[in-house]
This record gives structure tokens, C-alpha cells and sequence, in this order.
């Protein structure tokens, strides 16, 4: 077998990047480089790609945080994005090339964040095969919740009370692009309820809808034509992840969000793999949310899990 080598990003790499991620059989929109870089002036990037007789066959998104390299920091997964030819032992000589190269580098601990199986367009796990060879361990399991969608448990009475009383409230659903109508009622319901701030920036949101409008979706809830809530999805092809859902009292009140969610379920995504609601933890994954999973079960949603790991270099 050919030599494998190891080569830092840069920028003269990215339509080759882009080019393996949109080909790969488990990276997404987010790990395309015109969305990595929305934020690179917060983080220092360590990103390698992986060769073997000059063809790319895996990439690291990763950032370095002193002696850590983190894959990445700034995305919920990340992990080696892998190609269709990858195999089980290629995979174990890729991280013996990683491993080698971050040593060289001086860094002493991978954080390593796979993609979550429900993402892969093919199954591909060999990473946590190599992780485990490698002596690495889990240091932090998030618990999230996910729709299998074709073959989904019956969302709960509750929730299909709640969309007939949006229906007779005239809440009317629709995929929209009014960014700044929601992201007003989003930054109030997260500073009122939970005093944070959404991650995105509101410029930033309507960037990377700009550069991915059939990814980054917005669907709103209205009355009389007013936004009253809504909801953001990543549209990551097989999986389609909600990554912001807010409405204003008289949203609640309506059940405006029940009814974005059961037409996300029933009609918009019916034909696709899996929703993910995204994480009920926190303090890394060691309090649980249970009022918040408890909702998104009524809707048919089961556990899944986010993982993160620790290979000590």
C-alpha cells in the first residue's frame, strides 16, 4: 500500500475539501469550508487531510487549543470525514498517520467528535474502531432525541391537540425567509427564558442561508401574516437537524410550533431518514433537560447520542 501522508489546510485547499466532504459518506453542509469559516477568527485551525498517492482520502476538521486539537470546536460533530473507498484497516492507518503528525505538531490530546451514525449517507464507524485500538475513551455523552421518520411512534394527543388549535387559531405555515422577523422573536425568547444569546449572529444566519438556501431553512408560523414563531433547519440530506425553534406568547399560546413541526414531519421531511432535535444536556452531558426531551418525544422522538472522546497522544 501507498505511503499515507498528512498536509495542513489552507485556503488553496478548499475546493478540493469541499469537493471530498460533498462526496464523502458522512460529512455534511457543516464541514464544508464556506461554513467552517463563518467563525474562523474564533478558533485556530488545524484542519490535515489525508493522502494516499496524491488522492485525498480523508479529512480532520479540527482546531488547536494549546496542546489540544479538538475536531472542531466550533461544530457540534466533527470527527474524519471519510471517503467511499475507506476501509477498516485504511482507517486504522489513517489515525497511525493523525496520530504521528499531531505528535510532530507537539500536541498531546485529540478531542474527537464523530459524526453521530444518523448523519452517515453510508455507515462509517471505523473512526471509533480506530479510537478504541488507540485507547481512547469517552468523556462526554450528550443525549438528544431523533424522529425516525418513515418509520416514526405516533407523536402524543397533546401535540396533535396543539396543531388543530393553531389550525383554528388561523396560524398558517410556511417556509419563509423573513431572518430578522424570527431572529428578533428568537433573541427575545432566549434572553427572557434562558438569559443566553443565539449562536449565530443574525448577519451571520443570513450569510450562511445566502451561500446554503437549500440547507439553512426557515419555516414560519404566522397569524394575518405575522410572524408568530417558527422554526431553523439544517437540511443535511438524509438527517434534517432543528437547530432553532422559538415563538412569541401568542404562538404558545396558539400552538403555532406543534404546527411547524407535525408539517416538518408529516409533509416536508416525511420521505427522509431521521429529525434530530438536537441535545437536552448540559453541564457536558451530565444534567438532564426533562421537561425539554419529554417534548420532543411527544413527537415521536427517541434518545439518540452525541459523543465526544479523549486519545491521549
Amino acid at each position: 500500500m501507498n505511503k499515507l501522508t498528512v498536509s495542513p489546510y489552507g485556503p488553496e485547499w478548499a475546493a478540493s475539501w469541499n469537493s471530498f466532504v460533498a462526496g464523502s459518506r458522512n460529512g455534511t453542509f457543516l464541514h464544508d469550508r464556506r461554513f467552517m469559516d463563518y467563525h474562523s477568527d474564533r478558533f485556530i485551525d488545524a484542519s490535515l487531510l489525508v493522502e494516499r498517492a496524491g488522492k485525498v482520502i480523508a479529512l480532520l476538521p479540527a482546531n488547536r487549543d494549546g496542546d489540544r486539537v479538538i475536531s472542531h470546536g466550533g461544530l457540534t460533530y466533527g470527527g474524519v470525514i471519510a471517503g467511499k473507498d475507506m476501509r477498516t484497516d485504511l482507517m486504522l492507518k489513517t489515525f497511525d498517520a493523525l496520530v504521528d503528525h499531531l505528535r510532530a505538531e507537539g500536541a498531546t490530546k485529540l478531542i474527537y467528535k464523530p459524526t453521530p451514525h444518523f448523519y452517515h449517507d453510508v455507515p462509517m464507524e471505523e473512526d471509533l474502531y480506530a479510537i478504541s485500538r488507540l485507547g481512547g475513551r469517552v468523556i462526554q455523552t450528550d443525549a438528544s432525541a431523533a424522529i425516525a421518520l418513515r418509520r416514526r411512534p405516533k407523536e402524543s394527543q397533546s401535540r396533535r391537540q396543539g396543531a388543530k388549535r393553531a389550525a383554528q387559531a388561523g396560524v398558517v405555515v410556511t417556509e419563509n425567509w423573513d431572518w430578522a422577523a424570527f431572529w428578533g422573536i428568537l433573541t427575545d425568547v432566549l434572553a427572557d427564558r434562558h438569559g443566553t444569546n443565539p449562536t449565530h449572529s443574525q448577519a451571520e444566519i443570513i450569510r450562511l442561508a445566502q451561500t446554503f438556501p437549500n440547507r439553512i431553512r426557515l419555516f414560519k408560523a404566522a397569524i394575518d401574516g405575522r410572524m408568530v414563531g417558527g422554526v431553523v433547519c439544517f437540511d443535511c440530506g438524509r438527517c434534517v437537524h432543528i437547530q432553532y425553534i422559538a415563538a412569541q406568547n401568542i404562538g404558545r399560546e396558539t400552538g403555532a410550533l406543534d404546527a411547524v413541526i407535525l408539517h416538518l414531519i408529516q409533509d416536508v421531511f416525511a420521505a427522509r431518514d431521521w429529525l434530530d432535535f438536537g441535545i437536552s444536556t448540559t453541564q457536558e452531558g451530565q444534567v438532564l433537560n426533562n421537561g425539554l426531551a419529554m417534548q420532543k418525544e411527544m413527537f415521536g422522538a427517541r434518545c439518540v447520542v452525541y459523543q465526544r472522546y479523549l486519545i491521549d497522544l
